[in-house]
C-alpha cells in the first residue's frame, strides 16, 4: 500500500506542478470540498448548470477525469486531511455506520485518530494561518473538534448532513439538532441569516481579512456542505432552473454523457451506462412523482450555481487584496452523487422526527423542508459514469477535481489516475 502511495503522489505531482521552483513566496493554499457533488454536475465535467466561477478554474488550472474517493464523506475526509488510508486514520467507516464487531477496533474509531498528523497542524506548524468554515464530520466530541486539530479560526457543522438554514434541523434523529462549533465552543443557535454556502464563505473570508498583514501565508479549508441534502436554497436560485428538468432523469444522464463526450473526458465509444438500480424509469412514474422529483432537481442545481457563486466571492476577495496569483486552489468532492430519499436514513420514519418537517411540494427547497433528490436524478449526476455514493461504481468513488495556481499547469484536462490521499503530499511538496 505505501508503494502505491508513493507510486500515485509521484505522477500527480508531476502533472501539476510544472514550475514550482519559479513561485515566489510560499503559497497560500484554499482547499474547497463539495458535498455528495456528482462527476458531471459542473460545467466543466459536461453539467448543464451555471458553474462559471469553477469552469474559470478549471481554465486557470488542471481538470482531472480520473481522480478518485472514498464511498462516503468522513472517510474521504480522514484520508485528505491526514494522506493516509482512511482505515489508519480511524473512519475505516462512517462512525454513523459502525457495527459491533467495528467498534473499539484500531482504524475504527469513528473519528480522526491520533494516528496520524492532520493537515492543518503541519502547516500550522509550518508557519501557516489555518482557517475552516464549514463541514467537518471528523469527530463530535469537544476533544476532537477541528479547533483542536491545527485550526486558528473555524465555523464548523460536525455532522455528516443538516439544514442549510439557521434552524439545525437534521437529517438523523441522533444529530438533531445538529451539532456547530466554532473556535474549540459548541453553538446552541446560528445567525438568523445564515445559509450555509453564503455563510462559511463569509466567515472564511473575515478569517484570512483578519490577519491579511501579518507576513504569514494562509491555509483556508471551505468544506461547503452543498449539495448535500436536504436540498436548500435561497432566491435567486431557487427559481432559476423552473422547468429544466421535466423531461426526467434518464434524458438528463444521456445528455450529460454526450456533453462529456463532445469535451474529451470520456472517450468516444465509451457506452452510455443502462438502469441503474434503485430508480424507477421516468415515463413510469405518475405525474405527482415527476414534479416532485424534478423540483428537487431544480433546488439541488440552484445549490451547486449558488456554492459557485459564493466560492466565487472568496476569489474576487483574494484578487482584490492581490493574493490570488499566489494562491494554490484545490477544488473537489468527498464522492459521487446521494442516490437516497431523506426517508431512507437510519430512524428518519420516526413519526415524532418526521413531524418537525413541513414535507409538502410547496415547501421543498425552504426552511422546514427534509427532502433528498433521489436515485433518478443522482444517476444523471453522475452523467457518464455508472452508479453513485457508497457504491464502488465510478459515479461513487470518481468524482471532479480542479487545482490551479502558481507553477500549475493551465488549461490542461489530464486522465492520469489520483487518489485523495495524493492531495496533503503533494500540498506539502
Amino acid at each position: 500500500m505505501q508503494r502505491l502511495i508513493l507510486n500515485s503522489f509521484v505522477v500527480f505531482s508531476s502533472i501539476l506542478f510544472s514550475g514550482m521552483a519559479q513561485a515566489g513566496d510560499r503559497p497560500n493554499i484554499l482547499l474547497v470540498m463539495a458535498d455528495d457533488l456528482g462527476w458531471s454536475d459542473i460545467g466543466s465535467y459536461g453539467g448543464e448548470i451555471d458553474t462559471p466561477r469553477l469552469d474559470e478554474l478549471a481554465a486557470r488550472g488542471t481538470l482531472f477525469t480520473d481522480f478518485h474517493a472514498s464511498v462516503s464523506c468522513s472517510p474521504t475526509r480522514a484520508m485528505l486531511m491526514s494522506g493516509n488510508d482512511n482505515h489508519i486514520a480511524g473512519l475505516g467507516t462512517m462512525s454513523e455506520m459502525l457495527v459491533d464487531n467495528q467498534r473499539g477496533q484500531p482504524g475504527y474509531e469513528g473519528y480522526l485518530n491520533d494516528r496520524v498528523a492532520a493537515l492543518p497542524e503541519i502547516l500550522q506548524s509550518a508557519g501557516y494561518n489555518t482557517y475552516m468554515a464549514g463541514k467537518w464530520h471528523l469527530g463530535h466530541s469537544e476533544d476532537r473538534l477541528p479547533f483542536t486539530r491545527g485550526f486558528d479560526t473555524t465555523l464548523t457543522m460536525l455532522v455528516g448532513g443538516a439544514s442549510h438554514w439557521a434552524d439545525r434541523l437534521g437529517i438523523l434523529p441522533e444529530d438533531d439538532p445538529a451539532k456547530y462549533a466554532s473556535n474549540g465552543q459548541f453553538l446552541e443557535t446560528l445567525p438568523a441569516d445564515f445559509y450555509s454556502s453564503r455563510s462559511y464563505a463569509d466567515f472564511l473570508i473575515n478569517s484570512i481579512r483578519a490577519n491579511r498583514n501579518d507576513g504569514n501565508p494562509f491555509f483556508g479549508y471551505l468544506a461547503f456542505t452543498a449539495p448535500h441534502d436536504p436540498v436548500h436554497v435561497p432566491e435567486p436560485w431557487m427559481s432559476k432552473y423552473d422547468g429544466w428538468y421535466d423531461e426526467g432523469y434518464d434524458v438528463l444522464k444521456a445528455r450529460r454523457w454526450t456533453a462529456a463526450k463532445n469535451l474529451g473526458l470520456i472517450p468516444d465509444e465509451a457506452p452510455l451506462p443502462g438502469p441503474q438500480p434503485l430508480t424507477t424509469p421516468w415515463e413510469d412514474l405518475q405525474l405527482y412523482e415527476r414534479q416532485t422529483e424534478a423540483r428537487g432537481m431544480e433546488v439541488y442545481a440552484g445549490m451547486i450555481d449558488a456554492m459557485d457563486y459564493h466560492y466565487g466571492r472568496v476569489i474576487d476577495f483574494l484578487e482584490d487584496i492581490g493574493e490570488l496569483e499566489n494562491t494554490i486552489i484545490v477544488f473537489l468532492s468527498d464522492n459521487g452523487s446521494n442516490p437516497f430519499y431523506s426517508v431512507d436514513y437510519p430512524g428518519a420514519d420516526d413519526p415524532e422526527f418526521i413531524a418537525q418537517f413541513d414535507h409538502s411540494y410547496e415547501n421543498l427547497g425552504h426552511p422546514g423542508s427534509n427532502y433528498a433528490y433521489g436515485p433518478g436524478f443522482a444517476a444523471a449526476s453522475s452523467g457518464a459514469l455508472g452508479l453513485y455514493k457508497q457504491t464502488v461504481g465510478e459515479g461513487g468513488i470518481r468524482v471532479p477535481l480542479i487545482i490551479a495556481g502558481p507553477g500549475i499547469s493551465k488549461d490542461q484536462t489530464t486522465g492520469a489516475f489520483a487518489y485523495v490521499w495524493d492531495i496533503l503530499p503533494t500540498l506539502l511538496a
